[in-house]
């Protein structure tokens, strides 16, 4: 079916351009809702009220404090997420203005969480409103997710929401910042902390014990060095491994301590596991003796639930030539009228639970850059929010065509 059969673009064009004000209205509205992980229940509630007023079919939330609105009752199960947990702010003296002000300012939107992720939220549920407006319902049935928890455990609310709320979708669109880019996956990661017992002793004395700081400290060198050596995959890049935490425990600071532990955080690229890159750790000289750990994730969410996961995250990569790309890399063409870039997200995203654990196939588009998640300067471009309720108003139909 050519793509212009079932799309207008122009009208959806001028449908999103006469809501951009609402939408940047919803998403300032959002940035205003401090919400770290497992505190996301105001900024859910936030939301249902804007999902039930551009009429949404159902909306609900689920016992981990997901929030999840349909629109349609078609066979093929288009699910698009946004987490809407945030990192902190940091030292406060950094920002240039109110993080939690939604300043808006040059065709920009600043403020903690405008790009990551709220802005995919803004835009997804105004496609909703597009797709009511313009009679883009098709055979599908569209659930706009509203995550928890991602910050602090990529991937587990999509493990509890594939496991336990009892929806199989046939695709999931991730709304990471991409730059308006298509993007088909990333690599994955884990939680390592490496352990090194010694023997403690008065400082004073220091020959009487052994030191364990020395020890991790060539340890450390060893990773350093690792580092260089790992895989390298044409499309995903390289492997990478990083000291991030190094701490001691000793009974005081005169004392030689008894312990040290190091925290790595390993990304993983095509072709490397779990097993194979605690084998690497384990391998190094220094490591003789060790303890390798990885970490698991046990807190709670918002609502309470618990749902432990292991913090490894695999890596996860859709063929260009899935019928999922192909309809994302479509819909980007019948809207635009010339071809999407293609590409992969740096950073890590709640792919890892849809396809990287699930086996959902799973793609990327979404509004801002992610180079400015995290930081001090994170933004969104206004244009960039209404360009992204375009796509998603669009894509449901491009991906699972028209009712028959």
């Amino acid at each position: 079916m050519i793509a212009t059969d079932i799309l207008n673009r122009e009208r959806i064009l001028h449908a999103a351009q006469s809501y951009e004000a609402d939408i940047v209205r919803f998403l300032r509205d959002l940035i205003a809702i401090p919400a770290e992980s497992s505190h996301e229940g105001p900024v859910i509630q936030r939301i249902r009220q804007e999902m039930e007023k551009v009429g949404f079919d159902e909306v609900r939330i689920d016992p981990m404090g997901n929030i999840l609105g349909r629109i349609g009752s078609g066979k093929t199960v288009i699910m698009m997420d946004s987490h809407t947990d945030t990192v902190g702010v940091g030292d406060p003296k950094e920002w240039a203005w109110d993080p939690y002000q939604g300043k808006v300012e040059n065709g920009y939107v600043y403020g903690r969480g405008s790009c990551d992720q709220r802005a995919g939220m803004a835009s997804m549920v105004y496609a909703g409103k597009l797709i009511k407006l313009l009679g883009l319902e098709g055979d599908y049935t569209l659930w706009v997710v509203g995550s928890v928890q991602e910050e602090d455990c990529d991937g587990l609310p999509w493990l509890y929401i594939l496991k336990e709320d009892g929806i199989r979708p046939d695709c999931v669109v991730i709304t990471e910042p991409s730059s308006l880019r298509i993007y088909r996956g990333h690599r994955g990661r884990m939680e390592i902390e490496v352990h090194l017992r010694g023997k403690s002793c008065h400082a004073s004395a220091p020959e009487r014990g052994d030191n364990p700081i020395y020890k991790m400290s060539r340890l450390v060198q060893e990773v350093e060095q690792l580092n260089t050596r790992l895989r390298h995959d044409p499309f995903l890049g390289k492997g990478s491994i990083a000291v991030t935490e190094i701490r001691s425990l000793s009974p005081s600071l005169c004392a030689v301590p008894g312990a040290c532990s190091i925290h790595l955080d390993r990304r993983l690229t095509a072709g490397e596991t779990k097993e194979s890159a605690v084998a690497e750790v384990k391998s190094l000289p220094s490591a003789a003796g060790a303890e390798v750990e990885i970490l698991s994730y046990d807190t709670p969410s918002y609502t309470g639930l618990r749902y432990p996961m292991e913090k490894y995250y695999p890596t996860w990569v859709l063929e260009e030539s899935h019928p999922l790309a192909q309809a994302a890399i479509r819909t980007y063409e019948a809207l635009w009228e010339r071809p999407p870039v293609v590409d992969k997200w740096t950073f890590s995203t709640n792919g890892v639970g849809s396809m990287g654990l699930m086996g959902v196939p799973t793609i990327g588009f979404g509004p801002g850059e992610e180079e400015v998640a995290h930081s001090v300067i994170e933004r969104v471009p206004i244009r960039d929010l209404v360009e992204a309720t375009q796509f998603y108003a669009a894509f449901p139909l491009m991906f699972a065509g028209p009712r028959e």
